[in-house]
């Protein structure tokens, strides 16, 4: 005869709450030696999946954001980049300009940690369960003109506003011409006052002219990117440069 406690893992396994049914055993424990009552038991018991659940819900929706590489705030360095102001980052980890509906712009030069930055706020976004994407502008660009050559535009710009946080990296590395800066608009222009975007760029917003070719379609994006924005200057040494000097040290 099937006992009380099996049929209990059979129905917790049945029912797919597998977390459960594995760290019954050490919850019946922590009942009888807490002497909680059966509601408390019960909670403790949901309380164990629910937290398993929402550990690999986080997971999915950091995988999901394509996310170059895992770092987060506490990971960069701000004694080594001054010029970047803590408190004010990590008031952007708190999230509040995507309820606003804001955007972000890191602007410097290359290796100055202007993508740890981008990659981190949204790692703390996909972590709060906003849905989040990270995509290099070049690539964003190609999908967006492929889709285009197969007729299928409106829902490949439809995929990338469904995102309630986009980011847009190394915007200016590669030049972008006429018919592709205005696929770069309409999704721009989309996502203006109704999503949050956060770029990167080293190209001064005065000279964004020479990066989608034609003045008018690059003072239309500046002015829907910057309307609502913070935009972050870094200056200072690559980051590239400070791991060159220490490996070099160690060397010494």
């Amino acid at each position: 005869m099937i006992s009380t406690y099996q049929r209990l893992k059979d129905n917790l396994e049945y029912l797919k709450l597998k977390k459960a049914s594995e760290s019954l055993d050490e919850v019946i424990d922590f009942i009888t030696a807490n002497e909680l009552s059966f509601t408390e038991g019960l909670l403790r018991l949901t309380d164990v999946e629910m937290d398993h659940r929402k550990t690999n819900l986080i997971k999915a929706m950091v995988k999901v954001g394509a996310f170059p590489f895992i770092k987060e705030i506490k990971d960069f360095d701000f004694d080594f980049q001054p010029s970047v102001n803590k408190a004010q980052i990590l008031e952007f980890e708190s999230l509040g300009f995507i309820d606003k509906k804001e955007n972000i712009v890191f602007l410097g030069p290359s290796g100055v940690g202007k993508t740890h930055l981008a990659t981190a706020i949204g790692i703390a976004s996909a972590k709060k369960r906003n849905a989040t994407y990270f995509i290099k502008c070049h690539d964003l660009i190609m999908q967006l003109k492929k889709a285009k050559l197969e007729n299928r535009l409106d829902d490949r710009l439809k995929h990338f506003n469904k995102y309630k946080l986009l980011i847009i990296d190394e915007l200016g590395y590669l030049p972008i011409d006429k018919e592709d800066s205005k696929l770069f608009f309409q999704l721009i222009d989309r996502r203006y006052e109704n999503k949050s975007t956060i770029i990167t760029t080293n190209i001064n917003f005065g000279e964004w002219d020479g990066i989608f070719g034609d003045p008018v379609i690059a003072n239309a994006i500046v002015d829907r990117i910057l309307h609502h924005a913070k935009v972050i200057s870094i200056s200072g040494k690559s980051y590239r440069l400070k791991d060159h000097l220490i490996k070099k040290e160690s060397n010494d």
